[in-house]
């Protein structure tokens, strides 16, 4: 009852082969997971299949563009062929390749976020959704951003896409209650990553981040694991339609 155990599971992770998204698929397999890691590049997501077949635990490594419906048709298909069900679908792949004024960024650039950050993510569940209902139901988990729910200057097309898949959030969450589906949203602050890592460059982000917070840091990739297999388990089971803030504290101050 009081324990994680996700033996018998298998959980399908998108952006699953760097960063936050290699976090999960290890800690879902440590938990007892079988694994489906899908991201852009395929030999990086053999590289962390290989490491979750080491942990005793089945993968399987798919090349898929989140933005592209066509693909995640294929990601649909080669995973029911090869474990009969999905159990729990972690939405984790996302973009922000700019930074800028509203005023300043174009329509082109809206719309490829959008494809990635809310099309994307609310195609591959709908469509996952009665396939779980099928098999018992499970349990889907889409990260969004505090930037979705604390919007600040210069992270608008990135904030509005991320606050749109919280409010598909709860929209999955109710109409799917019925079929066994929990549908949650997690939102991180600020943590390790290449691509907050890259951004600390900049003079005045990584003091930034860190003032932002209460605990006066930023966190290790590993600490966002905790709440993913919270949500991702039976833990969570009377638990669906909400927003797991990761934060700090951001969000407080």
């Amino acid at each position: 009852m009081h324990t994680i155990d996700l033996s018998g599971k298998v959980a399908l992770v998108t952006g699953g082969s760097r960063g936050l998204g290699r976090a999960m698929s290890l800690g879902l397999a440590a938990a007892g997971a079988d694994v489906i890691v899908v991201s852009r590049r395929l030999e990086n997501c053999e590289a962390v299949a290989d490491e979750i077949r080491g942990m005793g635990r089945r993968a399987l490594a798919l090349s898929a563009h989140v933005g592209h419906i066509e693909d995640l048709d294929t990601v649909i298909a080669h995973a029911y062929d090869s474990f009969g069900h999905v159990d729990i679908l972690i939405n984790n792949a996302g973009m922000n390749p700019v930074i800028g004024e509203l005023s300043e960024l174009q329509p082109e650039l809206f719309q490829k976020l959008f494809d990635v950050n809310t099309r994307g993510p609310w195609y591959l569940a709908s469509r996952m959704a009665p396939r779980m209902a099928e098999h018992g139901g499970g349990s889907v988990i889409n990260v969004i951003s505090v930037a979705g729910l604390k919007p600040s200057a210069l992270v608008g097309f990135y904030a509005a896409t991320k606050a749109a898949l919280e409010a598909l959030t709860k929209v999955m969450a109710a109409e799917w209650a019925n079929r066994g589906i929990r549908v949650n949203s997690l939102a991180p602050g600020s943590y390790h990553s290449d691509l907050f890592d890259s951004a600390a460059m900049m003079p005045g982000y990584l003091e930034g981040a860190i003032n932002a917070s209460l605990q006066k840091r930023v966190a290790e990739t590993d600490e966002i694991i905790g709440p993913v297999l919270y949500l991702a388990s039976d833990l969570s089971s009377f638990t669906t339609g909400h927003t797991l803030v990761t934060d700090g504290g951001y969000m407080v101050l």
